[in-house]
């Protein structure tokens, strides 16, 4: 942690029980949820945007959820994970919140699920934040879902600085997603019906604005 998260850390309010509660339980399981200061961020930039519906790629314990929906009053969230124990840790940790009534989450593989388990309507946000290898098609798969003007989150966009790395000085069973990540990274900065801008906070989040016709 550098001296300014330190600094900006020290500044805000502390979490929930229950937000301290998770924190630990990922940390202690491995399991990969958004660092303070990327979710700190994350929410800031919501709350400017004020959605009122989102739909998120990768639910893991439901961290970023319940961040969300504890941060925004009037939005809702429908989140997809695909690992069984994950998404029964979220289910508990979800409704121990409070907050069932504004988070659906679905058990199933985002990329093979069928669409129409999906609620149906425009989303203002959608959030990626699942394999980084397959982000584009992730990106492919949903983005239709998301209303103009509405914006596309993706995080760990630097992968703890692997992006930064020579490809053959990467272990070789990072190298395909690591390659698919940065393929990705250059597509969408270059993609002409979006505004795009990847901000070096937290791993990297991505920020993609979809152009109003």
């Amino acid at each position: 942690m550098s001296e300014y998260t330190t600094y900006i850390s020290n500044l805000t309010e502390a979490e929930s029980p229950l937000i301290q509660e998770m924190e630990n339980f990922a940390e202690e399981n491995r399991i990969p949820i958004m660092d303070r200061n990327g979710i700190d961020t994350f929410v800031g930039l919501l709350r400017i945007q004020q959605p009122k519906f989102i739909l998120e790629i990768g639910s893991a314990i439901g961290y970023s959820a319940i961040r969300m929906v504890s941060s925004i009053k009037e939005v809702s969230i429908v989140t997809i994970e695909r690992d069984k124990e994950r998404y029964e840790s979220a289910v508990e940790y979800i409704e121990r919140s409070g907050y069932n009534d504004r988070i659906t989450i679905i058990e199933g593989d985002a990329l093979l699920m069928d669409e129409d388990l999906i609620p149906a309507r425009q989303y203002d946000a959608l959030f990626i934040d699942a394999a980084k290898g397959q982000y584009k098609r992730f990106f492919e798969k949903y983005s239709k879902h998301v209303a103009p003007g509405g914006v596309i989150y993706c995080d760990n966009m630097f992968m703890h600085g692997a992006v930064l790395i020579p490809d053959e000085e990467l272990p070789k069973r990072n190298r395909t997603m690591i390659r698919n990540l940065k393929e990705f990274t250059t597509w969408i900065m270059g993609h002409p019906q979006y505004e795009t801008s990847l901000l070096p906070v937290g791993d990297g989040i991505l920020i993609a604005v979809k152009k109003r016709d």
